[in-house]
């Protein structure tokens, strides 16, 4: 079994996952970082506080993302049929993935900038500095080692859930895994699957921290 076209897969269904997880990255911070910032400023720790819109953002969110990965791919295929045209594949699954690492990310940015020291701000505010100033001056600064930690647990998120969409013809090692694995029982391929996800994790991970220790060195 373990012929060219099978090594060729395994090849194919690794890019394609790494594709999945970078593009759906990127597409999650597009919509987490700013959703992140606002609840982060609107709380009532934040340096503009707003109930009405926090109380809005952080419903959406947890709603969000109380809704199982899985279920939220199958409610999400007319709309990602609408923006894509079909409703399955890799392209197809990074619309999912999106929405589903959105609030994860929201979460994790928010919580990021809510630990940059109140003194940080508050001489900030002393100098006349704004709301807008203070958000790209001093708390994405002050906290941009937390949020590269929080980018790699994000990475590594996606990749798990990039996995879980191969249950419905998403592409990439989960597809592999569940054809092979599951409707052929053909637990070699499946094995192979399951460690390069891990090792994929794994470089993920490594990379992070690597570029979150050397900035946090340069802050000291």
């Amino acid at each position: 079994m373990w012929n060219e076209n099978i090594i060729r897969m395994l090849f194919e269904g690794t890019y394609t996952t790494v594709y999945m997880t970078l593009t759906s990255s990127l597409g999650g911070y597009l919509l987490g970082l700013p959703l992140g910032i606002v609840l982060a400023v609107t709380s009532n720790k934040g340096i503009a506080p707003n109930k009405i819109i926090y109380k809005i953002l952080d419903f959406i969110i947890n709603i969000t993302r109380s809704i199982p990965f899985l279920i939220l791919l199958i409610l999400l295929i007319p709309f990602t049929r609408f923006v894509v045209g079909k409703s399955f594949g890799p392209t197809a699954t990074i619309v999912p993935l999106i929405i589903a690492a959105a609030p994860f990310i929201a979460r994790l940015v928010e919580s990021a900038l809510l630990q940059v020291e109140k003194g940080v701000i508050e001489a900030a505010q002393s100098m006349g500095a704004g709301v807008f100033a203070i958000i790209r001056k001093v708390l994405l600064i002050e906290a941009r080692v937390p949020l590269i930690d929080g980018a790699t647990i994000t990475v590594g998120t996606i990749l798990g859930y990039s996995a879980m969409a191969g249950v419905v013809g998403g592409g990439g090692l989960g597809d592999i895994a569940i054809r092979y694995g599951y409707h052929r029982y053909q637990m070699d391929i499946m094995l192979v699957t399951v460690i390069l996800l891990i090792v994929l994790v794994q470089i993920f991970q490594n990379i992070g921290f690597l570029i979150s220790r050397k900035i946090d060195r340069k802050k000291v």
